[in-house]
């Protein structure tokens, strides 16, 4: 696979470049910040974008920025957002835009690295991979919403485990419950949530965080947006 890289902290990014080429992938470049990325991918045509949240010169959103620039200038190209930090105001964005597969990982919660190649090759194979812990902080950020707060905590615990991407058969096994339950839990909560209910795990998670965003203020993107005023 070919993989392009935008991360700031040269230790990181080296040692991306170093485990991504030794399990067989082609890094195609490797940038500290995200001033060139649009043309760097427009032109070297990789499969997979991995970037940072937070890259110069202000060290807030320039990352997940370029990240939503990226998918709606090429909506095939895969993207894994990598970072620190779970940019709330853009998160969902990111998952709900149309197109190639995405992930969001954190990078203190990755402590395997055979999970974090095989999480590159899920993504690579079109499934969208989130860290709990973004899912978590997006259900929050919406825990207002009346349609959420219809849901039951299994139901919650259901739909966390569908925005990781998890199978059916998965989410069976780690509730240790039934896959026919799993199958009535994600009909209630499509119900619930007035979604309709399809057989396409990324349609499911795209549609289900874009509905937890609905109501969220549209901010700009782009590499040359405003910025929001975050500090590091």
């Amino acid at each position: 696979m070919r993989i392009l890289i935008v991360e700031d902290s040269v230790l990181l990014r080296e040692g991306l470049v170093r485990l991504l080429a030794d399990a067989g992938h082609e890094v195609v470049a490797a940038l500290p910040d995200a001033s060139r990325v649009l043309e760097e991918v427009h032109d070297l045509q990789p499969d997979l974008a991995i970037v940072d949240v937070r890259l110069p010169p202000s060290f807030t959103d320039e990352g997940i920025r370029a990240a939503l620039a990226l998918r709606q200038q090429d909506p095939s190209l895969a993207v894994l957002v990598f970072s620190q930090y779970v940019e709330e105001r853009y998160a969902s964005d990111l998952i709900a835009q149309p197109g190639g597969a995405v992930g969001y990982l954190l990078k203190d919660r990755v402590t395997d690295v055979t999970d974090f190649l095989e999480s590159i090759e899920r993504i690579r194979q079109g499934a969208t991979v989130l860290d709990p812990e973004v899912v978590a902080q997006l259900l929050t950020r919406r825990s207002r919403d009346e349609k959420m707060l219809r849901l039951t905590e299994r139901e919650r615990a259901v739909l966390s485990l569908i925005a990781e991407g998890k199978s059916n058969g998965a989410i069976s096994r780690l509730l240790f419950v039934s896959e026919g339950a799993v199958e009535k839990h994600i009909t209630s909560i499509f119900q619930k949530l007035d979604l309709e209910q399809d057989e396409h795990g990324n349609r499911r998670v795209l549609a289900v965080l874009a509905h937890i965003d609905a109501t969220s203020p549209q901010a700009p993107v782009g590499p040359g947006a405003q910025q929001n005023g975050m500090t590091r």
